[in-house]
């Protein structure tokens, strides 16, 4: 049994995901009540031009504002509004189910510094798109890394580790999963979650490629550099649901 005092925290960076919204929140408040913890979820919006806050709010969510157009910002101050003790991040087009919540506080209980669920992605995805995403996270979580879709841990780790560094506008999960690797185990939930595969339906397989790889080649200066992270910062998005 997880003890029942102990406050969980679901914190949302969300830019323009009216679409998506309300199905992670949903998922979250389902996810959460037959665990017999208090919780709470935080939407950290970071200026959205649609309707995402207004569907926060009519969907439970405590809604804070930003205006830095920056991933690790936007966690970073959802965070700082949170009240929990175990910090749950959750993409705002991410899904997750009660097993991930109890596997994720059953980590933190037997000490793990934090951790990450597998991936799985939702709807029609291109061939291309099923390979590379297969051979990206054989790789990536057999490195034992944190994606930033699902990563957990405590209020007291991720103040120690100084929470997501905001030099970076891609990547931050990585250095950040690092960073908790500093303190203790890190953990890889086996049950994937479920995400979007949007990126993989709007880009052609050159752009995405040509993306990935100059991060890669470029390291963090690239990371450092909202301008060159189209992939990421365009704000392109799904006209309707997969």
């Amino acid at each position: 049994m997880l003890p029942q005092e102990t406050m969980i925290s679901f914190i949302i960076p969300a830019y323009n995901e009216e679409l998506e919204l309300s199905a992670t929140i949903a998922a979250i408040h389902g996810a959460a009540s037959g665990t017999a913890q208090p919780c709470e979820v935080i939407v950290a919006d970071d200026a959205s031009t649609d309707a995402t806050p207004e569907i926060a709010s009519h969907a439970g969510a405590k809604v804070i504002r930003i205006n830095r157009r920056q991933i690790a910002a936007a966690r970073n101050a959802g965070a700082r509004a949170a009240q929990g003790e175990y910090l749950f991040f959750v993409d705002a087009d991410t899904r997750i189910n009660r097993s991930h919540i109890t596997q994720a506080i059953a980590a933190l209980e037997a000490g793990y510094s934090g951790g990450v669920a597998r991936v799985a992605v939702d709807g029609f995805v291109p061939l291309w798109g099923r390979i590379l995403l297969r051979a990206f996270c054989a790789l990536y979580f057999g490195l034992n890394l944190g994606a930033g879709a699902f990563l957990f841990t405590t209020r007291r780790n991720f103040e120690e580790i100084g929470g997501f560094d905001e030099q970076y506008f891609v990547g931050e999960e990585v250095y950040f999963s690092l960073a908790l690797r500093k303190l203790g185990r890190f953990k890889v939930l086996r049950e994937p979650i479920l995400t979007s595969g949007r990126k993989l339906r709007m880009y052609p397989a050159k752009q995405i490629f040509s993306n990935f790889f100059s991060v890669i080649i470029g390291g963090r200066r690239v990371a450092r550099s909202r301008a060159r992270l189209r992939l990421w910062y365009d704000g392109k998005r799904e006209k309707h649901a997969a």
